[in-house]
Parts: C-alpha cells; structure tokens; sequence
C-alpha cells in the first residue's frame, strides 16, 4: 500500500518538477545553448566593472590576422585590447597617452595612407582630442598635436568625403559652440588635415551626439546624418567634393527626438541606406521625450520616410546606441541594441530585434540574449572575434561591466 501511495506521489509531482524545469530554463537563459549568443564575458576579457567603456571598436591592429578591441573610455586611459585569435582579450597597457580625459567616441582609419591602421579619439568635456598612426604591430606614435581644433566632442566618423581616397574626419560638436568640425587628409601630405568647416558645412549651433556617413542618393558619395541631443537632426547631401547642403525636406521626424546614435544601412533589402536613430528620453534626468527607436525609409534619393509604426516594437526603454548585423544567418541586417531605464539610469538588458528581411522587425531578445547581458549598455562593437566565420559582439558600459557575446548561429 505504501508502495502504491509513493508511486501516485511520484506520478502527481513528476509533471509539476518538469514544468518548473521548463520555465526555470526560460527565464533563466543564461547558458543555454539556443541563444543567439553566448555570454564569454568572465573568460574572454579584462573584468572591469567601474570602467566606462563607451565606444569599444574592431580592427586588427598588430596585423596579425585577427581583430583586435580599440576602447574610448570615459575619465579613464583609452584602451587596447589585443587578441590571442580565439577572441581572448588582453589590455596592452600604454598603447596610448596615460592621461585620463574625458573620451567618448574612436574611430579607425589609415590616415597617413602607409598600409598601416590609425587611431582617433574624441572627448567632450576636456576636450582633449588625440591622434595615433599606428606603427602595424600594436603600438602607435602620439601625433595629437595635428588636430586642429578642441571642442566639445561627441559624434565622429571617418570617411573620403571628397573624393581623392584618403579619409577625412567628422567631428560632432556641443557646448556654447556646437559647430561641428570637417577635416579634409591632406592629399599632398597625408595624415595631416586641413580645416574646411568654414566652407564645406552649414553653420549650425548643435549638440551633436552621433554622425554617420554613407552613400544616400546613390551618386557615389559620402552623405552625412547627425543626430542631435536638442532637435533636430540633419541630412546633409555632399556635392561630391566634400561641400555639404542641408537637405530639411529629405528627414520626415514628426516628433522632437534627443538622438544619442546615428545607424545607416539597407534596412528593408532594396539596396539604398535607411536610418536608425537610438534615443533617449532624456539625458539621465525625468522622462522628457519618447525614447523610441526610429526607422526613416529610403527612396534611393535621400528623401527619408519614417515609418517607426509598423516596422518596430514600441519601446520605453531608452538607448545611447545600436547596431547592426546579421545574428541568425539569414541575409538580412538585424539589430542589437544598448538599453538603460530612465528616469534612474537603472542598469538594463541589452535588446535584440530580428528583422524578416523587409525591414519589419521583432523583439526575440529572450531566443537572443543571455540574462547576464544586463548593464547600462553604451557603444556596441560588431565583428568575427575568435574566427569562426560568426560574428560576436562587445557591448560598452557606463559603469557597469562591457559584455562580450559571441555569436552561434542558433
């Protein structure tokens, strides 16, 4: 009898054990083989959880066939993290200037035109802005004093803006004077730069925060979008020499938005570049602004649509950056993208949208990211780490630990 009772015991709780088991495995994701990414973050890289690892980039800067981790980082030394191949990352200390400033956004380029890789940072509140040509095996000449301006920086990229195929440099400016920079290479002296804001921008006062250059009406040259902490952000059409005409008309924005990042790429599979904005309600204070995500689709004539409605998941959560890529294989661009709750700039899990290859995206994060991926996510870098042919992605934090996730393919 008692023998029978047991077994009636065991058959009543044996369902309940595996249901608990069930939902256990899906709330707490963290190890879980069918995630799109795998959380290397305690093996793979320095643990640093005060840093403030704001815009980590890849490239591979010691040439020697593996992509390596360039880190703006916040009152801190800027960082290299140098790559063993199988994506293990290791700080070479004094790869840079050991001053600490106020550095928020990196870039890569070959400025000097000399086969090798060289290094940008630009800061905000110190404004000390520093330039590094790279010598191909990890280290680096300080070259700094070659910038021709300080400035209040935040939004920056690179790119040969005018044609002669060197890269030039974009700076994104606020403070009392929020005139952004350019700065043409010198194509009779490479890796110096001439001034051309004057002549090649509109004059503006902003408070730029992020900057993006591609080709958006397809004539072979590099546009320009900037996105700005106080409204509104600009499309601005290149001549094809570098001069730059704002394009109002062009940006449909139908509400105020405080822009943190800027990302350009074909969203919905016709060929052209389409705009994402990530943004913030405000800048850690009270809730201000919506904080939604923002698609603008592209004619293939830089006249831009936003069509946020039906192609994104509404959001609350607000973000100082996003990227792209490819994280299930399937030939379209994806999202991963930075989060943090505000008001209380409370420490927030990284998102990540998957998008059906016409541009409609959808909010997998639980098939997607492991539990662990939770900080106040800054600058996400995209690229094969450890070789395997998948991409991976290191995500910056503001005082919280950086994450690093490699890509499975699940």
């Amino acid at each position: 009898m008692k023998n029978l009772q047991l077994f009636i015991f065991v058959l009543f709780l044996l369902p309940l054990l595996i249901a608990c088991k069930t939902s256990s495995s899906q709330t707490n994701n963290t190890d879980s083989d069918s995630l799109y990414f795998r959380d290397v973050t305690e093996t793979h890289i320095p643990i640093d959880p005060e840093a403030h690892i704001l815009n980590p980039v890849f490239a591979d800067i010691d040439d020697d066939g593996d992509l390596d981790v360039i880190s703006a980082l916040e009152a801190d030394v800027n960082r290299l993290y140098l790559n063993d191949g199988n994506g293990k990352l290791s700080w070479k200390k004094d790869a840079f200037s050991n001053v600490k400033n106020d550095t928020e956004h990196v870039r890569v380029a070959d400025f000097d035109n000399n086969g090798t890789l060289d290094v940008i940072f630009v800061a905000e509140d110190d404004q000390n802005h520093e330039l590094y040509l790279g010598n191909g095996d990890g280290s680096f000449q300080d070259v700094s004093e070659r910038l021709l301006a300080k400035s209040e920086g935040n939004g920056l990229d690179v790119g040969d803006v005018n044609g002669d195929g060197l890269p030039d440099i974009i700076i994104g400016n606020s403070g009392e004077k929020g005139q952004n920079f350019l700065w043409l290479n010198d194509k009779n002296n490479p890796g110096h730069f001439i001034d051309a804001t004057e002549q090649n921008l509109p004059k503006v006062n902003d408070a730029t925060q992020g900057i993006a250059l591609a080709d958006l009406d397809g004539d072979n040259d590099l546009d320009m979008v900037i996105g700005n902490e106080i409204p509104p952000n600009r499309l601005l059409i290149n001549n094809g020499m570098g001069v730059f005409t704002e394009k109002a008309e062009g940006l449909d924005l139908p509400i105020p938005l405080e822009t943190r990042t800027v990302l350009l790429f074909d969203v919905d599979g016709d060929g052209d570049k389409d705009i994402v904005f990530s943004n913030l309600t405000s800048n850690g204070r009270n809730y201000e602004k919506d904080p939604q995500m923002r698609i603008l689709i592209n004619d293939g004539k830089a006249n831009f649509k936003d069509e946020t409605s039906t192609r994104m998941p509404k959001n609350t959560f607000s973000s100082y950056a996003s990227n792209y890529i490819d994280f299930d294989d399937d030939g379209d661009l994806d999202l991963l993208i930075s989060t943090i709750e505000i008001p209380g700039f409370n420490a927030s899990k990284v998102h990540a949208y998957e998008n059906d290859g016409k541009g409609f995206f959808k909010d997998i994060t639980e098939k997607a990211i492991p539990n662990t991926v939770i900080g106040r996510g800054w600058d996400i870098a995209i690229g094969d780490l450890n070789g395997d042919g998948i991409d991976d992605a290191l995500i910056g934090g503001w005082g919280t630990q950086a994450r690093l996730l490699f890509g499975t393919l699940n």
